[in-house]
């Protein structure tokens, strides 16, 4: 947990300001109930005016100077804990964004989702209560003991006693609630999770009439929820009727041989409100430390999964060499024996791939539904390493290229197509931040985008909403083609990216791709063989295995797979005009 304490730097000043304030306050707290038995007995038992105003006067300036420390001391921590949270949410999105897609894969985005935020949270309001009270609260409660003692050493006995058994009604209801709330926040996880899949997949859900079996899960998940945070505050709730009570049977002790001690002379009135002043301040304190106990408890059990996320390793670090200089006369991209397995599974999703594209060159990859086209382009730009063997680009290792290089060289478009807030503009500089409006209008040509832009009253300025929801899904994957080609990538990756297009604007899109990409490296990812069947190499894989790679033509002679798929999509008329 010291890893999660440096965020605190850069508000050093605050953090020891803070406590130092709270202290300042607690000291004029336990002079209050010396005023108020000096007001009791100088001035309302000898009809001393001058005395009782006087004391009136400094109970009046120990508040407003205990309020002022007060004041201070919430801002200094209230500054310290929103620095901290700020700078851990900081690292920890960092960190989020250097993982591989294979760590992301095994933690899972609703867990990520719930530790950035509600974790994260808990963790800040430890903070804040652990400046304001971890040292005031202790100080009063011995404060107020001595001072007790100081009034009458024979009572202070009735004070060790009630604070002692408070104390330990205070820690077995918290050692019977904390294990609740850390499965508390488990299952908050699992809120969040179904939360999330109903949301992007309300059509899906809504499409087979899933309502009220996905909202019978989600109650039930909830109730759960509900039902630990209710058993916890079932518990929690006899803290203070219990603490209050004991605190109350001490008070009438308290009167009792108070007032046999008044009657001896041994104390007077005012000292015994005094000590009844100092029991209430005792309880109050107890019950602060009670709840700053369990708020730290949340943000240590908080800390711990934070620090799970980021004491998880990136099993692939950007190279210490940011760039490196493609070799001459080499192919743009190469596979060479390359095998992959995703974490966990039992069995390889690529096997023995080898290939070489060259610059310019249109490559079709096709093949049945896990057949591994979309694991085979993911490793292009390095979204996963190969289990063995080497993808290399213009010569060089794949795992040579620092991530910016790499990314600068490959434009991406992937399955589902993602817009964001915003403009057009603003989504077409996505990859080239300083791209002039005729670039975007030339990407966005050869995207086939640019008709149904003009159309729009905005124009390039036309507004994104969330997710791109108020475009269809053909023009949202036009627009992610526009985007991946604004940039003039090397080497360009369509993870079938038209499947939302109709067959004349597929047919014009890959047209413009063919005459207006300059010597750009293109990958089409596709399971229709229209899609594919005019580029100038095809690799066909099935069940992770590349079993066909060469033209449409050949293909159809030599491949059964490729065969298979074309008769089962194309008439046979097409196929035999080919043969």
């Amino acid at each position: 947990m010291q890893k999660l304490l440096r965020y605190i730097k850069g508000y050093e000043k605050e953090s020891i300001l803070a406590p130092l304030f709270k202290m300042l306050e607690a000291c004029f707290e336990l002079l209050v109930p010396l005023v108020v038995a000096r007001m009791i007995d100088t001035g309302i038992k000898s009809g001393n005016t001058g005395t009782l105003w006087g004391q009136f006067g400094l109970l009046v300036l120990l508040a407003v100077v205990g309020l002022a420390s007060s004041l201070t001391a919430q801002w200094f921590s209230a500054r310290a804990a929103l620095g901290y949270g700020t700078a851990l949410r900081r690292d920890l999105f960092h960190h989020i964004n250097t993982l591989s897609y294979s760590e992301l894969d095994g933690i899972g985005t609703p867990t990520l989702v719930t530790r950035m935020t509600s974790d994260i949270n808990q963790m800040q309001n430890g903070v804040n209560m652990a400046l304001r009270l971890l040292l005031r609260c202790p100080f009063i409660v011995l404060g107020s003991l001595i001072m007790a003692l100081l009034i009458s050493p024979r009572l202070t006995l009735l004070f060790l006693v009630v604070t002692v058994v408070i104390s330990l009604v205070i820690y077995l209801i918290m050692r019977a609630t904390v294990p609740t709330y850390r499965q508390a926040q488990n299952t908050l996880d699992r809120v969040t999770l179904l939360t999330r899949e109903n949301y992007v997949g309300a059509r899906v859900v809504r499409a087979f009439a899933r309502q009220a079996d996905e909202v019978a899960d989600f109650v039930q998940t909830n109730d759960r929820f509900k039902q630990l945070q209710i058993g916890a505050g079932r518990i929690s709730a006899l803290m203070n009727p219990l603490t209050y009570l004991l605190v109350n049977l001490a008070i009438a002790v308290l009167l009792i041989r108070g007032g046999v001690e008044v009657d001896t002379g041994a104390l007077t009135q005012g000292e015994v409100i005094a000590l009844i002043n100092y029991m209430g301040q005792i309880l109050t304190n107890l019950l602060r430390m009670a709840d700053l106990v369990i708020s730290i408890t949340r943000a240590l059990a908080s800390g711990i999964r934070v620090l799970e996320i980021l004491d998880t390793p990136t099993s692939m670090p950007d190279p210490a060499q940011p760039t490196l200089a493609p070799a001459q006369d080499a192919p743009a991209v190469a596979f060479d024996k390359v095998d992959f397995t995703y974490k966990g599974a039992g069995a390889p999703s690529l096997s023995n791939i080898s290939f070489a594209a060259a610059p310019g060159e249109t490559i079709g990859v096709i093949g049945g539904t896990g057949s591994g086209k979309s694991t085979l382009i993911n490793l292009i730009p390095r979204f996963y390493d190969a289990s063995q063997g080497t993808v290399r680009l213009f010569g060089q290792d794949v795992r040579g290229f620092g991530f910016a290089q790499l990314r600068r060289m490959i434009g991406i478009v992937p399955q589902r197509a993602v817009l964001f807030t915003g403009s057009i503009r603003d989504n077409m500089r996505w990859a080239c931040p300083d791209a002039s409006d005729e670039a975007i209008w030339q990407a966005l040509e050869i995207a086939q985008a640019a008709d149904f832009v003009r159309g729009k009253p905005g124009a390039l300025d036309e507004p994104v909403e969330t997710g791109g929801r108020n475009f269809s899904g053909g023009q949202r994957q036009r627009l992610t083609i526009a985007r991946a080609l604004v940039s003039k990538p090397q080497i360009l990756i369509l993870d079938d990216s038209s499947s939302a297009l109709d067959f004349a604007t597929d047919a014009a899109l890959r047209r413009a791709l063919k005459k207006r990409t300059n010597g750009m490296t293109v990958f089409i990812v596709s399971q229709r063989a229209a899609a594919v069947q005019r580029a100038d190499r095809i690799l066909v894989l099935d069940d992770g295995i590349l079993v066909g790679n060469g033209t449409h033509a050949d293909l159809l002679q030599n491949c059964p797979v490729y065969r298979e798929i074309c008769m089962s999509q194309l008439s046979r008329e097409e196929v035999e005009k080919t043969l």
